[in-house]
């Protein structure tokens, strides 16, 4: 009989030692357990009918234990934890562009400023056929194929061949990685002269240093209110979350309180630092705003410091804390639950299975809770009260906003929805922003000039319908599409991305988000006053 793998085993073992001497689990227990997965590990070695990889049958056995306990308890192995670690901690290593794959092609969206590409004169529209010799182009490319031949160690080299419209040849270039920015805040500028926008897709290491500049430039051009869009952010570091909260709040106020089993019930108060103590305070939130997300509306909204526009968010109210493994694997245990400062419990219901709770969302849409604030029901035992003004608030699975927003399902026709899933809006506004560069350089200086005087006429919609004809999908004439008015919006936001970034999209597409206009409404009116909500 072969002798399974000793270092397996004591992986195993070191778990549940580990379990022993920090939850204080019986030792006798324990010795049982661990005597009694050693004994399955070695049958399975002995008697299997196949030859098994002893590593994986660990790493499968790590998985099922931590999926028995709840949703977001996870192992991770050095790999994925990497990978998982890199948009928190705020950069990667790699060759520094947005790209998207189109028709089995690399397509570069634009080089990221200062970045590898951008020094050795990538440019947005370039595809990138070929990469250390070897064509990249076909059924093999996707999003993990990319990310693996063109990230990699800083100050090392990789070759790509890139079509270029216009040149005859295939044009090579050698790119050095280097370090590359991750952005939490996508996007900031002023809505109005008094109303400042900022957008947050996560709460990283460099949250709260882009969020006070882009606070400090918006204040600079006259902000007075914010519109603080957390929409689709899913979350990040609680210490993150905290210090946001923090800028919003006058002092000695409770933020978030965390408590479990073995973690004994944590406070986290506010303190006199903030950059946005005064001031009306709106924010989008929606059913995939989760965790940190969460922790900060939830303070909001508790303390009658603002208001929340949007959709309940998605429910995620338990702390993960990281236990690295010897081998550079971690797991990410659910040790408490979060609560906000009223006690609110915002983690939904996750008894009937992880199956069921991931499906939670395509649930809600099924039962119109998306479309209708009346398709949602709340008990009267999870109905607590705000601390200042006693405003009826909800517990028991997400965030409930102030002021719902549905869903927009009107606005997708089936002209508009194969344009997108084929490409072809992508496409053709990558290579009509190619083809005008040089003007639109020279006619708007920044995103804002762009936004403000720049219109999708009825020549270039004609243009892009021609477009998708060549492409096989037969367009409707001007006016005759429901969808017209959103499709000329996401043709004037792709090419503000082409030229400009993803701040300049942002920027353009909101116009169209009945959230965002929702806010804007909120502030320009008595709504703060009315709900004696604070702002001063």
């Amino acid at each position: 009989m072969k002798i399974l793998n000793q270092y397996n085993l004591m992986l195993v073992a070191g778990l549940f030692f580990f379990a022993t001497s920090v939850f204080s689990v019986s030792a006798q227990v324990s010795r049982d357990q661990i005597e009694k997965i050693q004994r399955a590990l070695q049958i399975i070695d002995f008697a299997y009918i196949d030859e098994t990889d002893q590593e994986q049958l660990v790493e499968h056995a790590i998985r099922g234990m931590l999926k028995e306990l709840d949703p977001h308890s996870v192992y991770l192995s050095a790999d994925e934890l990497r990978r998982a670690n890199e948009p928190l901690q705020g950069s990667f290593d790699g060759i520094g562009i947005q790209f998207q794959i189109i028709s089995d092609t690399i397509v570069v969206i634009s080089p990221i400023p200062g970045g590898p590409s951008e020094k050795v004169g990538i440019l947005a529209g370039d595809k990138i056929v070929v990469i250390d010799g070897e064509s990249s182009t076909g059924s093999q490319v996707n999003n993990q194929m990319v990310q693996e031949k063109l990230r990699g160690r800083r100050g090392s080299q990789v070759d790509v061949g890139i079509f270029r419209r216009g040149a005859s040849d295939i044009l090579d270039f050698t790119i050095t990685r280097d370090r590359i920015p991750i952005h939490s805040v996508d996007a900031a500028f002023m809505a109005t002269p008094e109303i400042g926008y900022i957008k947050i897709n996560r709460f990283s290491r460099t949250t709260m240093r882009e969020f006070r500049e882009a606070v400090d430039q918006l204040k600079n051009k006259g902000m007075q209110d914010l519109i603080l869009d957390l929409n689709n952010n899913s979350g990040g570091f609680l210490d993150v979350a905290i210090d946001l909260t923090d800028q919003f709040l006058d002092r000695d106020q409770l933020i978030v309180y965390t408590e479990g089993h073995a973690s004994p019930r944590q406070e986290f108060n506010s303190t006199s630092r903030g950059s946005f103590k005064q001031g009306k305070l709106v924010v989008l939130i929606n059913e995939g705003s989760a965790s940190a997300s969460e922790i900060l509306s939830g303070a909001i909204q508790d303390w009658d410091r603002g208001l929340l526009v949007g959709r309940r968010t998605f429910g995620k109210g338990l702390v993960q804390r990281p236990f690295e493994l010897p081998d550079g694997s971690a797991i990410r245990l659910t040790t408490a639950r979060y609560h906000t400062p009223t006690g609110r419990s915002i983690q939904k219901p996750y008894d009937e299975g992880t199956d069921k709770y991931f499906n939670d969302l395509s649930d809600r849409l099924k039962n119109g809770e998306l479309v209708s604030m009346a398709n949602i029901s709340f008990p009267d035992s999870l109905k607590y009260f705000t601390k200042n003004n006693q405003r009826v608030v909800y517990g028991g699975g997400g965030i409930m906003p102030d002021f719902f927003v549905p869903v927009d399902t009107t606005r997708i026709s089936t002209f508009y929805s194969r344009v997108l899933r084929r490409g072809i809006l992508n496409t053709f506004c990558i290579a009509y922003t190619n083809e005008n560069r040089l003007v639109f350089n020279e006619r708007y200086f920044d995103a804002g000039q762009f936004v403000k005087h720049f219109d999708v006429d009825d020549n270039l919609l004609q243009r892009f319908f021609e477009y998708a004809d060549e492409q096989g999908v037969n367009s409707p004439q001007i006016g005759a599409d429901e969808s017209e008015i959103y499709l000329r919006n996401q043709i004037k936001g792709l090419i503000a991305r082409n030229l400009f970034d993803f701040g300049a999209y942002i920027q353009v597409s909101v116009q169209m988000d009945d959230s965002y206009n929702k806010a804007l409404e909120i502030l320009r009116d008595n709504t703060f006053s009315h709900l004696s909500i604070k702002y001063n």
